[in-house]
């Protein structure tokens, strides 16, 4: 081609050249569906603001776009808000937008896509979500927005009052399910937020999803990457992880919700990574793992929650490492029936203990900070066992002791330092081994005061400051020999 004449070869490469077409609604076409209908991949929609009666299906390739800038109204943009996608209240055959590979949804406000009951979502408000039906989670239904086994881009839209979830994203076997979602409102529908479900490996990114019926943002066997969302005043968790889902959750807000900020369940091969997330003000644990799930659980911050800061129960085995936990109604962190492994967390001004240990619970407890709790530094009320390793535990007032080993629980304390008032150090009501500890009382309670039927192994300890270092009262058997 070198050698052709320069206005043939400038008219070649025109020819092979196309130019992306910009269609407008209402100017070109009266209906938004009738503009995709005539658009190519690469061509542009844009709508103007007013209310649109239909449901759509994107082709591939296109940008269906409301009009105007980023300004910033009541929620979400302006554009948004007064750019309207009203399904029609009914539940029909069809998603409100069905997404196709490579499209863009952008500025919206997607409403009416089934019915949504207000009366029936004040009922589970009321309930906290108790009796609701758990056939619906992980269901795609009809949602406001479809995204099915695709790479696409959804953004700044408002997804509200719909009868099935806002946006849902689901993979399909063989492909890739990684579209962008992002900038989102989602709030008020009958089913989560955002659901991300079975081999979704979405990008979730700074979306707000608040008083949806069901999580803010779900996850049912799928490994999104989920982060910088806001999720709050949801009837269940703020971001809920189950059935084999291993995403990664990362400076997410959750707070104000009916049940955990974080909530994550379901068998062992539920595997999230939770880091550097606030999870403050719910209703239950700040962030909660039962079921036999296996997250790791670190960096976060969970505060003033109506119960434990982290909830681990039934048989769930965590990892929970480097978080503050403070403030909670409950324990900082909370372990019933399970087998975390708990390493270099802060917890301090809990209602009840810093770390609560009790039923068939086998926990390994190493290097944490709890300081000022208001009963006990760690609690162990009925039966459970814990390795206790190299932990600071301390208080400066109050009457309960420091370590409450209790209900034949059997704790092994090693290099630990504990220090403060009250009626003992270490009160024993179950076996326990202790050596190498720091003990320094305040006020003259007993260094370690064993109960009736106890049984205690103390070696190479030094207690000071204490009454008595060592109170048997009826214990079956004790061994000391401290420094």
């Amino acid at each position: 081609m070198k050698n052709l004449p320069p206005f043939i070869l400038f008219a070649l490469l025109s020819a092979s050249i196309s130019f992306a077409d910009v269609i407008r609604v209402p100017t070109d076409y009266e209906t938004i569906q009738s503009a995709i209908d005539a658009v190519d991949a690469g061509d542009t929609i844009e709508v103007s603001a007013g209310t649109y009666l239909e449901r759509l299906v994107l082709k591939p390739g296109i940008t269906v776009r409301s009009v105007g800038g980023n300004e910033r109204g009541k929620l979400g943009l302006i554009r948004a808000e007064t750019t309207i996608l009203d399904g029609g209240g009914e539940n029909g055959d069809a998603p409100g937008v069905t997404m196709a590979e490579g499209a863009t949804l952008d500025g919206f406000t997607i409403t009416r896509v089934g019915l949504y009951d207000e009366e029936q979502w004040k009922r589970h408000w009321d309930e906290q979500g108790e009796n609701q039906s758990h056939e619906h989670i992980g269901t795609f239904g009809k949602p406001a927005i479809a995204i099915t086994g695709l790479n696409c881009t959804v953004t700044n839209n408002i997804v509200r009052h719909n009868g099935d979830t806002g946006i849902a994203i689901v993979g399909v076997e063989g492909t890739s399910t990684a579209p962008r979602v992002a900038g989102n409102v989602c709030y008020r529908n009958m089913g989560g937020g955002i659901g991300s479900m079975k081999g979704s490996t979405a990008f979730i990114d700074s979306n707000t999803c608040f008083e949806n019926l069901y999580a803010g943002i779900g996850h049912n066997g799928a490994s999104p990457l989920v982060t910088n969302n806001r999720c709050y005043r949801n009837v269940r968790a703020g971001i809920g992880v189950s059935e084999g889902s291993s995403p990664v959750l990362r400076n997410n807000r959750c707070y104000g919700n009916r049940r955990a900020g974080i909530g994550i369940r379901t068998g062992a091969k539920t595997r999230p990574i939770v880091e550097d997330n606030d999870c403050y003000e719910n209703a239950m644990a700040g962030i909660g793992v039962e079921d036999e799930a296996a997250p790791i659980v670190r960096s976060n911050r969970c505060y003033r929650n109506e119960a434990a800061g982290i909830g681990c129960r039934s048989d769930s085995a965590a990892l929970i490492v480097d978080n503050d936990c403070f403030e909670n109604k409950a324990a900082g962190i909370g372990v019933n029936s399970a087998q975390p492994l708990l390493l270099q967390n802060r917890l301090e001004k809990n209602e009840t203990a810093g770390i609560g240990i009790r039923g068939d619970s086998n926990a390994r407890v190493l290097e944490n900070t709890c300081l000022d709790n208001r009963l006990v530094a760690v609690g162990m009320p009925d039966g459970a066992e814990a390795i206790l390793l190299n932990n600071t535990f301390e208080r400066t007032g109050g009457m309960p002791p420091i370590v409450a080993i209790l209900g034949g629980s059997k704790a092994s304390l090693i290099g630990n330092k504990i220090k403060g008032g009250g009626v003992a150090g270490v009160l024993l009501d179950g076996k326990l081994t202790a050596t190498d500890n720091v003990l320094e009382g305040k006020n003259g309670g007993h260094g370690i005061l064993a109960k009736e039927n106890s049984e205690a192994t103390i070696l190479g300890n030094r207690i000071e400051g204490y009454r008595k270092p060592v109170s048997d009262h009826g214990a079956k058997s004790i061994v000391t020999k401290d420094r």
